[in-house]
C-alpha cells in the first residue's frame, strides 16, 4: 500500500468541477443511447465515434484528470509544479470535447477546431504532471506507471488530431492506420494504466489491504506498455502478426491486474459490501467477460462479439470502476476540507455517513441492469434492447448526480 499525505492536497473547488462535469457528461451519454441504430453500428460510424468521444473525454478522462490533480502531489509528497493550471484544463476540455462530439454528428469541419482544443487541455494537464513528476528524485511504481499512461496520452492526442483533421479533409493520412494505434495509445496505453496505478493506491487505502506484493502489477504495466506500443508499430507498418501479439499481450496484462486486485480483496480486513465493493465486483466480472468476448470474436468472426465486448469494457469495467471510486473519494475530500479541522473540537461524520444509501444503491442497481441489456442488445441485434438499457442507465446516471451533489453539499 503507497503512502498517502494529505499536506500537499489541492483544494476541493479546484477538483469540484471535475466531478460535476464527469457526472452530467455521464447522464448525457447514457441519452444519446436513444439515437443509436443497431444496425448501423460500427467502429467507423459517426454515431459510435461520438459517442465514445463523449464519453471517454467528458466522462472518463474529465474524471481521471480531476482524480490524478488530487492524488499525484499526495504520493509524491510534492506540491503541483502548476495548480492553477487546472483551473483551465477542464474548460478546455469541456468546450473541446463539445465540439469534437458535433463534429462527428454534423459538420466534420468543427472536428480540427474540437482536436486542437483537447490537445491543449490534454497537453497542459501533461506538461503539469510531467513537471511535477520530475520535483522528485526517486519514482515508485505508481508513479512509473503515471509516468508511463501519460507518455501514452501525449502519442495518442497526435494521433487523434491528425485523423481529426483527415477526417475534416484538411490533410490526407491513412485513417485505418492510425484508428488502431489511437485507440490502444489511449484506453490501453493511458486509461487503463492509469486506472492501475490509481487504484492500487485507492483500493488498499478503502479496504485497509497490506503486506501483498506489488510484482503482478509490475508484469501488468510492462507487458500492456509492451502490447499498446506492439500495436502501434504493427498499424503503422501494416504487420497483422505483431498486431495480435499486441492484443494478446495486452489480454494477459488486463489478467495480472485482475488477479492483484483479487489478492488485494481476498485479505482485505474490510469485509461489508458497500457500494463501492460491489461496483468494484461488476467492474471487473466486466472486464473478465469483456476479455472473453474479444477471445471469441477473434474464433467466430462476428462484429457484434467485438462491439460487445468494447460496451463491456468501457461502460462495464471503466465506467463502474470509476463511479464507485467516486463513492469514496468524494466524500475523503470533502470530509479532509470540511470537517478534519474540527476533530476532536465536536462530533464529525463518518465516511460512510456522507454516502446517500439510496441514491446510490439505486445508481448502481439501474445502471448495471441497463449495460447487462444493451451486452445482449449488442449480440443479439435489438434495437428494443438498447432502448431498454438506456432507459435504465439514464435512471442510475441520474442517481449519480444527485449523489454526487449531496457528497459535494455534505453539511
Amino acid at each position: 500500500m503507497s503512502s498517502i499525505s494529505q499536506d500537499f492536497a489541492p483544494p476541493f473547488k479546484l477538483i469540484a468541477p471535475f466531478f460535476i462535469l464527469g457526472s452530467f457528461f455521464y447522464l448525457i451519454t447514457a441519452l444519446f443511447l436513444f439515437s443509436i441504430n443497431i444496425e448501423d453500428l460500427s467502429f467507423v460510424n459517426p454515431q459510435v465515434l461520438g459517442f465514445v468521444h463523449l464519453f471517454l473525454l467528458g466522462f472518463v478522462m474529465m474524471i481521471i484528470f480531476g482524480a490524478m490533480a488530487q492524488l499525484v502531489p499526495v504520493v509524491l509528497e510534492v506540491g503541483h509544479f502548476g495548480v492553477e493550471l487546472f483551473y483551465a484544463i477542464w474548460p478546455l476540455l469541456l468546450i473541446g470535447t463539445i465540439l469534437m462530439v458535433f463534429g462527428f454528428l454534423y459538420s466534420p469541419q468543427l472536428l480540427p477546431y474540437g482536436g486542437v482544443v483537447v490537445l491543449v487541455s490534454m497537453m497542459i494537464f501533461v506538461m503539469e504532471i510531467f513537471m511535477t513528476i520530475f520535483k522528485v528524485e526517486k519514482l515508485n511504481l505508481v508513479m512509473s506507471s503515471v509516468l508511463i499512461s501519460n507518455t501514452f496520452l501525449f502519442f495518442g492526442i497526435i494521433f487523434g488530431l491528425l485523423m481529426a483533421l483527415s477526417y475534416a479533409g484538411t490533410i490526407d493520412v491513412d485513417i485505418a492506420s492510425l484508428l488502431k494505434g489511437h485507440i490502444s495509445l489511449v484506453i490501453g496505453g493511458y486509461i487503463t494504466i492509469t486506472i492501475m496505478g490509481l487504484s492500487i493506491v485507492l483500493v488498499p487505502m478503502f479496504t485497509l489491504s497490506h503486506g501483498f506484493s506489488m510484482k503482478p502489477l509490475e508484469i501488468a504495466i510492462s507487458l500492456m506498455s509492451v502490447g499498446v506500443i506492439s500495436v502501434v508499430v504493427a498499424t503503422l507498418m501494416d504487420i497483422v502478426f505483431l498486431e495480435y501479439i499486441g492484443y494478446l499481450l495486452s489480454a494477459i496484462s488486463m489478467l495480472f491486474y485482475f488477479y492483484i486486485i483479487y489478492i488485494i480483496y481476498k485479505t482485505r480486513p474490510r469485509k461489508e459490501n458497500d457500494v463501492y465493493a460491489i461496483s468494484l465486483m461488476f467492474s471487473y466480472i466486466s472486464m473478465l467477460v469483456a476479455l472473453a468476448l474479444g477471445v471469441l470474436y477473434f474464433i467466430v468472426g462476428s462484429e457484434n462479439l467485438l462491439l460487445a465486448s468494447g460496451w463491456l469494457l468501457i461502460y462495464g469495467f471503466f465506467s463502474f470502476l470509476i463511479t464507485g471510486h467516486i463513492y469514496k473519494i468524494i466524500p475523503f475530500l470533502v470530509w479532509f476540507e470540511k470537517f478534519s479541522p474540527l476533530v476532536g473540537k465536536q462530533k464529525v461524520p463518518m465516511l460512510a455517513d456522507m454516502v446517500p444509501y439510496k441514491s446510490s444503491q439505486a445508481q448502481f442497481v439501474f445502471s448495471a441492469v441497463g449495460v447487462v441489456l444493451i451486452t445482449i442488445a449488442l449480440v443479439v441485434q435489438s434495437n428494443i434492447l438498447i432502448s431498454a438499457g438506456a432507459s435504465f442507465l439514464v435512471i442510475g446516471a441520474l442517481a449519480f448526480i444527485r449523489s454526487v451533489f449531496y457528497m459535494i453539499n455534505f453539511k
